[in-house]
Formats: C-alpha cells, structure tokens, sequence
C-alpha cells in the first residue's frame, strides 16, 4: 500500500528520560503498532544523541489536518508517562517543500 507524500514534518527532540536506553527502547517498540495505526503519519523517525543522552522523534504527516488530530490525541499526550521524561521537549514544525525520493 502506497502512503502519501509527507507535507509537514514535526521534530520533537532534547527528550530525556529516567529510563535507561534499553528500557525506553522497548518501551517505544511496544508503542509502535499504535503509531503505525495513526492516520496520516506517513512515518515515524526515532533517534538517540549518545553523547547528550537524548532522544529525538521525527514525524512526517501527510497534512496540517492529520498532525493536528495528533496533537490533541491521547497518544500524543500519553508519551511524558510512557517514557517517563524529564522536562519538556523542543518541538518544531516544517512545511516540507520538496522531496528527494517519492514511493511508488
């Protein structure tokens, strides 16, 4: 099944956490199916800074209409408790102007 072409991006990163890196991991593959399900969310990026001990997540939509039902979802508010984070994240917002690769 073909996904949409992503048009705005979202970037939540300086995520820390109480976790260990191996805890959170698996807590983040155990949440995976739920964001697969997410409609809209064309995909799904998770990284780690070793070095500064923080996690990024970088999320690609396929319309403003789609990462605002994301905004105000219980999945989106559910993530401080489920990765037991330490602070507030530095979240930012870009339209996406063109693309390198497209899926078939």
């Amino acid at each position: 099944m073909a996904h949409a072409q992503p048009t705005i991006m979202l970037v939540v990163r300086g995520l820390k956490s109480k976790l260990s890196r191996e805890e959170l991991e698996e807590r983040y593959r155990a949440r995976m199916p739920d964001f697969r399900a997410f409609p809209g969310l064309v995909q799904k990026y998770y990284a780690y800074d070793e070095a500064a001990d923080e996690w990024a997540g970088i999320y690609l939509w396929d319309s403003e209409a789609s990462l605002a039902k994301y905004l105000d979802s219980d999945l989106r508010k559910s993530i401080p408790a489920a990765y037991e984070l330490i602070g507030p994240p530095q979240i930012e917002r870009f339209p996406i102007v063109d693309v390198l690769r497209t899926t078939p």
